[in-house]
């Protein structure tokens, strides 16, 4: 069968989702970990049918179906799973795709994260909102934010402003490094460190050169990137690190990448995990 004479099949079958505040969804798909993190903190997890490859958090997911293989989702593989409710991170959707569920009367909610202490409460409010529990929102928000607050302070109590370079692996085939207006940036610049990736926004593609010219006193990597590479005594025979601060002191750190980027309900762990390797 044809995708577009099964996606007719289904509009045409007609999945009714209520828009009014009393819209409580039963079948939620999630794109993002953050989402799916937040979903989750809300007390909708049992609602969650299936999540994007990205989620990992917490434990349970990893029993739940993936939506894809990597980050590319189709109309068809999302309606499979019956969903009343699809969040998505800003494009994470195609517009066609987006278009199309909605057209199938399922409820699909975009939404854009300010990397930030205010801008996880923001997007706490957010997904709450688009579940129907603004009061769950708020709850939650007043339990985060005096912990990110609290994280905050002890960052100034104990500045240290480290040179960070942050380096995207998967392996030595792929890598890249973060520079501003960057998630990573962000979170590096919370916990009081200064990324060293300067003159350049968003990722560009590492080099021995840039590494040199960048000298950072801490190279910072995701897990699953760390051990891509083969771990620390790998990482530190690559070209041009044994010339920077970072490699004379065999300064290496890794992080859980998915509590590293959340910017939601665990941010306050992130920033003071990420403060105690500095």
């Amino acid at each position: 069968m044809k995708k577009s004479l099964y996606i007719l099949l289904l509009i045409l079958l007609g999945y009714s989702v209520s828009t009014n505040a009393s819209f409580a969804p039963k079948r939620i798909i999630t794109l993002s970990a953050a989402l799916t993190e937040t979903v989750d903190a809300l007390g909708f997890g049992p609602q969650i049918v299936a999540i994007d490859v990205t989620s990992t958090y917490p434990a349970y997911t990893s029993k739940l179906p993936k939506v894809s293989q990597n980050r590319t989702v189709s109309t068809e593989g999302l309606i499979s799973f019956s969903p009343d409710l699809v969040l998505s991170p800003e494009g994470g959707l195609s517009k066609a795709t987006e278009s199309q569920l909605k057209s199938a009367g399922i409820k699909v909610v975009i939404l854009k994260q300010e990397f930030s202490a205010k801008g996880a409460s923001t997007f706490i409010r957010q997904v709450a909102a688009a579940l129907g529990a603004t009061a769950k929102g708020e709850e939650l928000v007043k339990k985060t934010e005096p912990e990110v607050n609290k994280a905050l302070a002890l960052v100034k109590e104990n500045p240290k402003s480290p040179k960070v370079l942050f380096i995207y692996a998967r392996g030595t085939g792929v890598m890249m490094v973060a520079g501003k207006d960057t998630n990573i940036d962000a979170i590096i610049k919370l916990a009081g460190g200064k990324n060293a990736a300067q003159g350049f926004s968003k990722f560009k593609p590492y080099t021995t050169e840039s590494l040199v010219n960048a000298n950072p006193d801490i190279i910072l990597m995701f897990d699953f990137g760390y051990k891509s590479l083969g771990g620390a005594a790998s990482i530190l025979k690559m070209p041009g690190v044994s010339l920077t601060n970072a490699g004379k002191n065999k300064r290496i750190v890794e992080m859980d990448g998915e509590l590293l980027t959340g910017f939601s309900t665990r941010l306050a762990q992130a920033i003071t995990q990420l403060n105690d390797k500095w």
